[in-house]
């Protein structure tokens, strides 16, 4: 029962808590476009203030993941969404283990649910500040001739905090007062940014050395021009020319024709649906239809699994690198090896969970000599039980998470259910009954919940697989195509609502 969860001891703080305060009453469209474009906007300047005090020599300890946590490397938002990810993991994670007893389908443990969640966020932003500045953002040396070694790491935490508040801040203010969600769209910013130059950069590959056949422009479509016009025919076919223009990083061409299968899947795949007649129960041939997506549970459950792994393997770098003389797991090699300077681990349990990135890190080590470093001393065999270990644990932790993000979002059978109940529609053929109502859509959305997680995931495994253009990872490219089509559709619905009224209380706006 509700009165059984100790959270509700919080509950006179969750209230008072600084938020955006929601809207009374229908926003229009302009207003919505107008802050959706405003924090956008306010995101990419964000990006470029960099962090003051910073030594060059920092290391960022989730840019193997920085697709899905979004932020700018060294800059002011450099935790990205990472602590409002974390912290709805948690609590996903708590609930689920019966942890926190909330029964998410009542409206007030619901409410409570998410109100300690925007607290969880404050405290999830200094958690992941403070490792950041104990040997990965290290203070400039002369931060620390001027203030001392202690209020440089301050600093840098004070700048870390204000850049994660105003992320949440503006992630709270788009889902309130604008267009889709701020999560969503700060991941597509980056992506989109990371695409475009993997796609057309003319910078070599190396900004250190100057232009030329060994320093090839980073861009898929420069550096195929400039390979294929500064190389003869001979070393095209026996020089590694073509194997560098196909298959070698950055940005090969496999890459980008994996790309465009990604892209293509996920439209075809977010254009499925299964679709519930309705009838009005009072008017007379008002008839229409009730979409239940292929793709039900979004693009959410990748966001939650591949952020946990990046919190998995941020903890085990601090294990092997600064908690070493912690009993048993600090630096204890079968958690995690890392090598000096380097982020992702090349031993261990979390080598196993870490994500490969294009075919030349497992399919041409498995085969060929030349490309045996990625092996990192392991054997062919164990690479292929890291590719099924990895797999499956990635699609199972998606369909968890896609279970539950259904039942925190009033969309599962009862939700909906009511939903439909409240706009005057049925089902033809049934009694104008929500528990009616709710046994058929139980027949649909439970099955619908965990074939689009699966699916959501195996896409992100495959991607990853064979590798993506900018290296944005498989995960950000899937989720980037889902949640353009989402953003466009959205848009579409606003539009619809704001030339027919009549529609907004159909679908639950006011």
């Amino acid at each position: 029962m509700a009165s059984e969860s100790k959270l509700y001891a919080l509950k006179p703080i969750i209230e008072r808590w600084p938020a955006i305060k929601k809207p009374r009453g229908h926003v229009p469209f302009r207003t919505k476009l107008l802050w959706t474009a405003t924090c956008l906007v306010l995101y990419y300047i964000l990006t470029q203030v960099m962090i003051y005090g910073l030594a060059p020599e920092s290391i960022d300890i989730f840019s193997v993941y920085r697709a899905v946590i979004a932020g700018a490397s060294g800059s002011i938002v450099h935790l990205g969404i990472g602590p409002i990810v974390t912290a709805s993991i948690i609590l996903q994670l708590f609930v689920g283990a019966k942890i926190i007893n909330l029964d998410l389908q009542d409206e007030e443990d619901r409410a409570l649910y998410q109100g300690f969640q925007k607290v969880l966020v404050v405290v999830m932003i200094f958690i992941e500040a403070l490792p950041q500045v104990f040997g990965y953002l290290s203070p400039s040396d002369g931060l620390v001739n001027a203030v001392g070694s202690t209020a440089a790491r301050g600093i840098i935490i004070l700048q870390l905090f204000i850049g994660g508040m105003i992320v949440f801040w503006m992630d709270e203010l788009i889902s309130k007062w604008g267009i889709g969600s701020g999560v969503s769209l700060f991941i597509a910013a980056g992506v989109s940014n990371g695409l475009i130059t993997g796609l057309l950069s003319w910078l070599p590959a190396n900004k250190d050395l100057p232009l030329s056949v060994t320093n090839p422009p980073a861009g898929t479509i420069p550096k195929t021009i400039y390979l294929t016009t500064h190389m003869s025919l001979g070393e095209l076919v026996n020089g590694g020319g073509f194997e560098r223009i196909f298959i070698s990083p950055p940005n090969p061409v496999i890459a980008l024709l994996g790309t465009i299968v990604i892209f293509l899947f996920v439209v075809y795949a977010e254009s499925s649906r299964v679709e519930l007649p309705l009838a009005h129960g009072r008017v007379r041939g008002a008839r229409g239809r009730y979409p239940l997506r292929l793709m039900y549970a979004s693009n959410i459950p990748v966001i939650l699994m591949a952020a946990l792994m990046a919190n998995l393997n941020m903890f085990g770098l601090l294990l092997y690198t600064r908690l070493r003389d912690l009993p048993v797991i600090g630096g204890a090699w079968w958690i995690g090896k890392y090598l000096p300077g380097q982020t992702q681990p090349v031993a261990g349990a979390l080598w196993y969970l870490s994500r490969p990135n294009g075919l030349h890190t497992w399919l041409f080590p498995m085969i060929s000599p030349r490309y045996a470093a990625y092996l990192h001393d392991h054997e062919p065999w164990q690479m292929a039980v890291r590719l099924i270990v990895y797999t499956t644990v990635f699609i199972i932790g998606c369909i968890f998470f896609g279970k539950f993000w259904i039942e925190t979002t009033n969309m599962g059978p009862d939700a909906v259910a009511r939903q439909i109940q409240q706009s005057g529609m049925q089902i033809p053929g049934f009694r104008r009954d929500p528990r009616v109502l709710k046994k058929v859509l139980a027949r649909y959305i439970p099955a619908l919940t965990i074939l689009s997680s699966a699916l959501v995931g195996a896409l992100a495994v495959f991607a990853n697989l064979i590798g993506t253009v900018g290296n944005v990872s498989g995960t950000g490219l899937l989720l980037t195509v889902g949640i353009v089509i989402r953003l466009y559709e959205e848009i579409a619905r606003e539009q619809a609502i704001e030339m027919h009224p009549v529609l907004r209380k159909f679908l639950g706006v006011e």
